[in-house]
């Protein structure tokens, strides 16, 4: 092949240590009602395009309790043909054409032929009908494939449904069914997600690089439209904005106004790319933190695209994607080009992690909240070296977790230094789903596949013992009251050590416990004047009080305590210095609305 060829093909090369493979992008229409930009905010920039209905409309209600606050957004039609042969003949010489009919016939080969058809099972409805077809793992008849950890069997089903001999082959979906021996041997397998989220930041550039894409094709006289995501990609733009404004009532739209202004380029970029390509939802500011956007609303816990049922599964351009995990989704952060690597459906290149199981037993005391499990889970995982691997969370007192304590502890994966926490789907997963608005079908039809495919724990069944890489538990009842810091979130102190550990802090030499402050230096105070009033600051002293981090925000019992103790310091009296920046950042507008209700 010259070239001249190899420059207007719409082959991508890539050489493999096995064989020689190829990458294809599926030639799409481009149809500006495919792609969606999800509306909340007031400005005009980002008013949303309704002009086109799309099919597969879904209703947004987050509880019974709140009704009133019901809102109602368009889901994305993500309607692609993904088993279409891409038409490659125009881009070739009369010389190559033997070639692509060799390439057409085996990418039909593969689809009419595909390893595992022998598994594909219908999912009958309890009313009559049908849900779909699926990959059944139970049919494969393997005593391996019970003992495999839930997360594993997600990497599993992925490795079936896109076996095609090519990019995945049958000895990678063995090595995963023999996982138990495979994950020692620091293996390697491919991995094709769901589908794919970004935040702003790193979502800029990938949107850029689809626009760049496009003008090439348009250089090489070809159609541009055939450029899009191959996956679902879901881009939230919650990375933006800044505390400018503070302790003004005002505070909230002073503060967009400011975003808009500072962002409006960019913003409007982002505007264009939502309506410009297939497969692309963007969320836009004001809507709430990413991670929190992705549990109430962008996951589907069950994918079922033409009639094929599968798990979904998510990388993210994000650290804490990891959230997720709380609702069952298998999901990790990736750098941008990985993201865009697997946006246009090239698979993931992995080492089978191994799985640490952490049981969990009993229940938390009264008290005791969901920041103070996370801080003591994160200092067990470290101690114990989980970088690399995955951890699934099991036990009976998993039952008495909410889903928002489960997301709360895998948002802090990245802290603990796991690839993910895993949360397998229970009735309390479809408790949340329910709440959140998802409908009875969507909910009915996650919870047969689930069952069906043995991805569900039932804790009123008889639970079968998985083969984990190592064991860890806890008793839930043992869980302290603690804090964090002076400067790491993963650093536990418990809440009555914690005057004890701050005056250490200030004696040890600089690190991350350690400030070094001499001893005749740690009683100084620094006077001053803050806007016309005397004011003194001494170490120890807060001058910024901030709610922002996804880890605490998106969790209503730690929100509403917090809301609490704030209302009884005011009613005893007490006040916020005037020099104390604070500020608070709901993970959603679901948090806003439960805090003024």
């Amino acid at each position: 092949m010259n070239s001249t060829t190899t420059k207007s093909s719409s082959l991508l090369l890539y050489k493999s240590t096995k064989k020689l493979r190829f990458l294809h992008t599926p030639s799409l229409s481009s149809s500006s009602s495919s792609s969606t930009y999800l509306s909340t905010s007031p400005s005009l920039l980002f008013s949303a395009v309704r002009s086109h209905p799309v099919p597969g409309h879904r209703s947004l209600s987050y509880s019974l309790a709140l009704r009133s606050i019901r809102r109602s957004f368009s889901r994305l039609n993500y309607g692609v043909d993904w088993r279409s042969p891409v038409t490659l003949r125009s881009h070739f010489p009369a010389s190559d054409i033997s070639f692509v009919e060799r390439f057409h016939r085996k990418i039909a080969s593969m689809a009419a032929d595909h390893p595992f058809n022998g598994i594909l099972t219908s999912l009958p409805k309890p009313g009559g009908g049908e849900f779909g077809n699926f990959y059944s793992l139970p049919a494969l008849n393997d005593p391996r494939v019970v003992k495999l950890p839930y997360c594993i069997r997600i990497l599993l089903e992925s490795a079936i449904r896109n076996c095609d001999g090519f990019q995945v082959t049958k000895d990678d979906v063995e090595k995963i069914i023999d996982w138990e021996n495979s994950a020692p041997k620091l293996t390697e397998i491919p991995f094709k997600p769901a589908r794919v989220l970004l935040q702003d930041f790193t979502g800029v550039p990938a949107v850029v690089d689809l626009a760049s894409m496009r003008d090439a094709m348009n250089k090489l006289k070809s159609d541009a439209n055939k450029i899009n995501p191959l996956v679902p990609v879901d881009l939230v733009i919650d990375h933006s904005v800044q505390v400018d404004v503070a302790r003004s009532e005002n505070a909230v739209q002073a503060n967009m106004e400011i975003e808009f202004q500072r962002n409006q380029e960019r913003f409007g970029f982002l505007k264009w790319g939502s309506t410009a390509f297939r497969n692309m939802l963007v969320v836009p500011p004001g809507s709430g933190i990413v991670h929190q956007v992705n549990l109430e609303y962008l996951g589907r816990v069950v994918f079922n695209t033409d009639g094929l049922l599968y798990p979904d599964s998510v990388v993210g351009t994000d650290s804490h994607t990891t959230m997720i995990d709380g609702l069952g989704v298998a999901g990790w952060g990736v750098g941008g080009i990985e993201a865009e690597a697997a946006m246009l459906g090239q698979p993931m290149s992995m080492v089978l992690p191994g799985v640490v199981g952490f049981k969990m037993n009993g229940k938390l005391r009264d008290g005791v909240t969901a920041t103070d499990l996370v801080l003591t889970v994160t200092q067990i995982l470290r101690k114990h070296g989980v970088v690399g691997k995955f951890v699934e969370f099991y036990g009976q007192g998993m039952s008495q977790l909410s889903l928002a304590d489960r997301a709360t502890i895998a948002n802090m994966s990245p802290e603990y230094g796991a690839t993910m926490g895993f949360f397998p789907v229970d009735h309390v997963t479809l408790e949340y789903l329910k709440l959140t608005g998802r409908s009875d079908d969507t909910v009915s039809m996650i919870e047969h596949y689930l069952r069906a495919n043995k991805m569900f724990v039932d804790y009123n069944e008889p639970q079968l013992e998985r083969v984990y890489s190592s064991y860890l538990e806890l008793d839930l009842a043992e869980v302290e009251p603690c804090m964090s810091g002076p400067k790491r979130p993963h650093d536990r102190v418990t809440l009555k050590d914690m005057k004890a550990d701050w005056h250490g802090c200030l004696d040890n030499k600089v690190g991350f416990k350690g400030f070094a402050i001499p001893k005749d230096a740690q009683s100084k105070v620094v006077k001053f004047s803050f806007h016309g009033q005397p004011a003194e600051l001494k170490h120890g002293s807060v001058v910024i009080a901030a709610i922002t981090s996804c880890t605490n925000t998106s969790n209503p019992s730690v929100m509403l305590g917090a809301a609490l103790v704030a209302k009884k310091a005011c009613e005893l009296g007490l006040e916020v210095k005037p020099w104390v920046k604070t500020s608070l950042a709901p993970g959603s507008g679901v948090v806003t609305k439960y805090l003024q209700k």
